[in-house]
């Protein structure tokens, strides 16, 4: 008898076994997904995702065209890395000396090409319901952290999503509520004195006299409030912080997180001392107190005009910077349980323009993979010669944020509902990258 398996190795009997166990228990077309998926055990407990807002160029970065004409290629010279036949760019000196532990995937596309719809899809996973501009801030999904704080609760009273440096455009919890926003950190930790809001109790104000203030707030808010909380009441929010930041002046493992004081000067030189390294060194000592998810909000990568000065300053520090963090966490033994991405909302035209720049361009991307279980040494896919579009082992958005949910332990075919009881999927395609992925 002969037996025929489809692309993911399964027999006919297979699907139809799978189908009579589970129809009653979830549904089938659940099932055969989580099926074509495989089984992948957790492999991170945490990610710090590294967000290039404006859409970094893949092709002065990790994905060079050496053979492409003048006006596609570029002023950089492509440089050979640790991964045989695989080249980055002149500025990436350091993650090509150990390209060995990275993954590069140079084929996710999309079509969204403005800021606003591309940093949502890429964020969540989602495209937009609606067209939205360029400078919009929207949030019809979850982001990526907000469903991780949702499903991975940190411990000791600490948040279990932080954005620093700011807010992302599309970061939010949408329908998941205010309690899965990020904790937003602004403060500068490479300030010589860095302190951040609401992790500790202001100046003058002792503890005994901070306790009684904070019991006056709770009988205050045993009235009953004048409006029921499930039909919306506007200070349900403002409360669900308030508790946050009580909790985070409680916890000394908040306290401790954040005096990014007790690292050593040679640790704090190998992150780099500038704005971005240290907040990927705070980023490490977050995933050290059990912080799941942190995202550093890197500006500033829409070089529309003088790309190539720009970027010629700007990124040995961020390839440093990087390459630190990821030596960093191998270092303290941390590497394995840490997934680091590097990604923006899209990559850059493939013709240098007018004012010599590269405009927005969804068709073709990198995204930085470390960490988290992910077999370094590789380079996923790849763009055509000019770096026009991607054209093998072409992914999604959806591909992406299943990668990272289900290296984080979260079924990304898992159905969350809103306040109106409204079911949405996590993520509508849930096969993650299978080239970076081991199994369980």
């Amino acid at each position: 008898m002969t037996i025929t398996r489809n692309c993911a190795g399964q027999t006919r009997r297979d699907c139809l076994q799978l189908g009579l166990t589970t129809l009653l228990g979830g549904g089938l077309a659940t099932a055969l997904r989580a099926a074509g998926r495989g089984s992948y055990g957790p492999q991170a407990k945490a990610c710090i995702l590294i967000w290039q807002d404006g859409g970094p160029s893949h092709y002065e970065m990790f994905d060079p065209k050496p053979n492409a004409p003048d006006e596609y290629r570029g002023e950089f010279q492509a440089i050979p890395t640790k991964i045989p036949g695989v080249q980055f760019s002149e500025h990436m000196k350091k993650l090509a000396a150990i390209a060995d532990k990275l993954a590069i995937v140079r084929s996710i596309r999309h079509d969204q090409g403005n800021h606003g719809a591309g940093n949502h899809y890429m964020m969540t996973g989602a495209p937009t319901r609606i067209p939205v501009g360029c400078g919009a801030f929207v949030s019809f999904h979850p982001s990526l952290g907000s469903v991780t704080a949702h499903e991975k609760p940190a411990p000791d009273g600490l948040p279990s999503y932080f954005s620093l440096g700011g807010m992302t455009r599309s970061g939010g919890p949408n329908f998941l509520g205010a309690r899965y926003a990020p904790f937003v950190v602004s403060e500068d930790p490479n300030g010589a004195n860095f302190r951040v809001r609401d992790v500790a109790l202001p100046a003058g104000l002792a503890d005994a006299r901070f306790e009684a203030r904070s019991e006056l707030r709770s009988e205050v808010d045993r009235f009953q409030r004048f409006l029921d909380k499930a039909a919306g009441d506007p200070a349900s929010a403002l409360d669900e912080h308030y508790e946050q930041a009580h909790m985070l002046m409680r916890s000394r493992e908040a306290q401790e997180a954040f005096d990014i004081g007790r690292e050593s000067d040679k640790v704090r030189e190998t992150y780099g001392r500038n704005s971005f390294g240290q907040r990927l060194l705070l980023a490490r000592r977050l995933v050290q107190a059990g912080v799941p998810f942190i995202t550093i909000n890197d500006g500033g990568w829409d070089h529309h005009r003088g790309i190539f000065g720009t970027l010629k300053k700007r990124l040995p520090d961020w390839d440093n910077s990087v390459a630190g963090l990821i030596l960093d966490l191998e270092r303290l033994g941390m590497l394995q349980d840490t997934l680091v991405v590097a990604l923006g909302e899209f990559g850059r035209t493939p013709q240098v323009n007018k004012d010599g720049g590269r405009d927005h361009w969804s068709n073709a991307m990198s995204v930085l993979f470390a960490g988290g279980g992910c077999p370094g040494g590789q380079a996923i896919g790849s763009t055509d010669v000019k770096g026009f579009t991607a054209i093998e082992r072409v992914l999604s958005p959806e591909n992406f944020a299943s990668t990272i949910y289900t290296k984080l332990g979260i079924d990304p075919d898992k159905i969350l509902y809103g306040s109106n009881g409204r079911p949405a999927h996590i993520v509508a395609n849930s096969m993650p990258i299978r080239e970076l992925m081991e199994r369980g």
